[in-house]
């Protein structure tokens, strides 16, 4: 089982942005302890990230008919990008929207996410646990089709 996962904009900045929000983590950090956590749950993952919507629209497309699933964290794109949604829905892909944050708790504009309705399921607000958590839906749901 093959799982893309996806980090958009500002992601590369964590621990350094918002340390109050987002915690002391690190990207190099988190990309370590997914891995870790992927070994553990007998599945193969890819991590991307990228601050570029386009980009992050061609690694969604490529990803037709090689992964199994998608994790995707868009960052602000979340609340932007019709693009990403787009694409999203094109490649028929399971997928999963996660967030370190719980964006029904901050600014009123991050509670209206373009994504979530292509994908299975969202889940938000538990830090690094949210990609835990959404690795572990996309490797069930997978598992039992």
């Amino acid at each position: 089982m093959k799982i893309l996962v996806i980090n958009g904009v500002n992601m590369n900045m964590l621990g350094i942005r918002e340390p109050e929000k987002y915690g002391s983590m690190t990207f190099s950090e988190l990309e370590k302890e997914l891995y870790a956590y992927s070994f553990n749950l007998g599945i193969d993952i890819e991590l991307y990230q990228s601050n570029h919507e386009g980009e992050i629209v061609e690694k969604i497309h490529k990803a037709k008919d090689v992964f199994d699933g998608l994790l995707i964290n868009a960052g602000a794109y979340t609340h932007t990008s019709i693009a990403i949604r787009d694409a999203i829905s094109a490649v028929d892909i399971l997928a999963v929207e996660v967030h370190m944050t719980n964006i029904f708790a901050r600014e009123e504009f991050r509670s209206k996410s373009y994504i979530a309705p292509v994908c299975a399921g969202q889940i938000s607000g538990f830090g690094v646990n949210s990609y835990k958590l959404g690795l572990k839906a996309l490797a069930d749901m997978l598992n039992a089709r």
